[in-house]
């Protein structure tokens, strides 16, 4: 036989097998729904009909052992750390997480039903009043909410931990020390070592338009309602006016400015226009509605707001809640269309001192995050200060503008428990019966105890730098929550309702 001649071009290259026999283990039909290991595009809905050969692609192939190696890191570390490894009940009770509960209708007990866990909370809780003091898990989670780019539908999963004796900063350092050392151990990128930055929320919400902010674009929000207080500018009367200021903006053309405002008046942002000027070389304000910009606001904008000539100001006014919404949303495309983002690196921060409560749609008092969690000043607090003013020992942790964990300090007070849910409409009698397990558990020498839940699912598409994530699940579910390769959910049998004492309502 010849010698080989190497192909270094090809992964197989170095490889030469002379057969002797050949006998087909599996047949496949001639021709496949598409092409695998291809830079050609293939309809995402084609390629999860197909997940089993999709999974042949090497990229999503890699992205899914990439999961499995993080995965181990993040159960070593937790151990390493003291942590105790315990599952908690998927069939559990229906409670007041944030979002829709999965129902599950009982067969044994007609007309009751369970509900899959939002989270562990109750649970987690309950093993610190057990004398677990160190539990974590990756924990399903299973919340009836619509699907994004960054939020797989139905399920994900979670690095959820609680600590008995623990303060806010036990829980930041247990992060502190999980978190980069997962980054670094799977990227090349720079990683924020902790401590991590502290922002509390409402300073998030004035600087950056959103209570996870990217760090790496380095565009602030300001507040110029006082300056255009008196502004004849009808778009500005009444309204909060937030101000974006874009070192070298002036060099841009009216194209851009026209893009920009295209952008925020689209039905997502949902701004009426958005405003703009030019601070021009020679210090003449031009564009947009240069002449609202009269001498002396020219002045303040200079002298308060650091606006310098070759710079642009993008404007938005609103009610005060949209009006940083939408100038979060600019900023954020600003920075990507000016390329301001900082490339190769992880920025985290934690977002603290959220408000307790907030107002609903229809102006009820309810719990803006986590309804578990200590208000600041305890029990006083809810007694004396107005609802609204609250705030929680609540914090989430972000990266490079994702939320990546959730966590608070716990309330482990009965009286404070029933006081905070009395606040947000519930009668003790309701707790009790919401919450008995908790409210049961309390009245016998509960711990304080605190903790967190960075997602999984999150971290693995941040670290794979994927801005898609599906793309490192398995087998996830579309746009519209369908699983298209189990075709699920699906119409059942009659005798499987009945079993269930469930009766279906025809459509009218």
């Amino acid at each position: 036989m010849e010698r080989m001649s190497k192909n270094p071009k090809m992964t197989t290259g170095e490889i030469e097998v002379v057969a002797n026999q050949i006998e087909v283990l599996g047949k496949c039909k001639n021709i496949l729904p598409f092409e695998i290991n291809t830079e050609q595009e293939v309809r995402e809905d084609l390629r999860l009909a197909y997940r089993f050969l999709d999974l042949r692609n090497e990229k999503l192939h890699n992205n899914i052992l990439l999961r499995s190696k993080i995965l181990k890191t993040l159960r070593d570390k937790m151990d390493e750390l003291g942590f105790t490894e315990i599952q908690t009940p998927i069939l559990a009770n229906s409670s007041p997480e944030g979002a829709r509960d999965y129902l599950v209708p009982s067969r044994l007990h007609a007309g009751e039903f369970y509900a899959l866990p939002q989270a562990p909370q109750q649970f987690k809780q309950l093993l610190m009043v057990g004398g677990f003091n160190r539990y974590y898990q990756i924990a399903p989670c299973f919340r009836d909410e619509d699907p994004r780019a960054d939020r797989a539908p139905g399920e994900f999963y979670q690095l959820d931990f609680e600590m008995s004796f623990a303060t806010q900063e036990d829980v930041f350092e247990v992060m502190e020390e999980v978190v980069p050392y997962t980054f670094k151990k799977f990227t090349n990128w720079k990683v924020d070592e902790g401590p991590f930055i502290r922002i509390p929320y409402q300073e998030a919400m004035e600087k950056y338009g959103s209570d996870k902010p990217d760090l790496r674009n380095p565009l602030i929000i300001q507040d110029v309602t006082k300056v255009f207080a008196h502004s004849d500018f009808n778009a500005f009367k009444g309204k909060t006016v937030k101000a974006i200021v874009v070192p070298n903006g002036a060099q841009q053309g009216r194209k851009f400015f026209d893009k920009m405002v295209e952008f925020a008046t689209t039905e997502e942002v949902g701004a009426k226009g958005l405003a703009w000027v030019k601070w021009e070389e020679n210090g003449n304000v031009t564009g947009g509605i240069a002449k609202f910009i009269t001498e002396d606001k020219k002045e303040i904008l200079e002298k308060e707001y650091h606006v310098q000539n070759n710079m642009a100001i993008f404007f938005i006014a609103d009610e005060w809640k949209k009006a940083q919404k939408v100038a979060g949303l600019v900023r954020n495309e600003l920075g990507k269309r000016l390329d301001l983002i900082e490339k190769d690196i992880y920025r985290f921060c934690f977002i603290v001192d959220f408000p307790m409560y907030e107002l609903s749609d229809e102006g009820t008092i309810d719990f803006s995050h986590n309804p578990f969690s200590m208000p600041q000043g305890g029990l006083e607090a809810l007694e004396r200060k107005d609802p609204l003013e609250i705030l929680a020992y609540q914090y989430d942790l972000v990266c490079n503008g994702y939320e990546m964990a959730s966590g608070a300090v716990r309330n482990h007070n009965p009286e404070v428990m029933v006081k905070a849910f009395e606040i947000a409409g519930y009668t003790e009698e309701e707790v009790k019966n919401r919450f008995g397990a908790l409210y049961n558990a309390f009245q016998y020498g509960t711990p304080p105890h605190a903790g967190g839940a960075p997602g999984v699912d999150r971290m693995v598409m941040l670290i794979a730098d994927s801005q898609n994530i599906r793309e490192i699940i398995a087998f996830p579910k579309n746009k519209k929550a369908r699983d298209l390769l189990m075709n699920a959910p699906s119409v059942v049998s009659a005798q499987q309702l009945e079993d269930v004492h469930i009766t279906l309502k025809e459509n009218e």
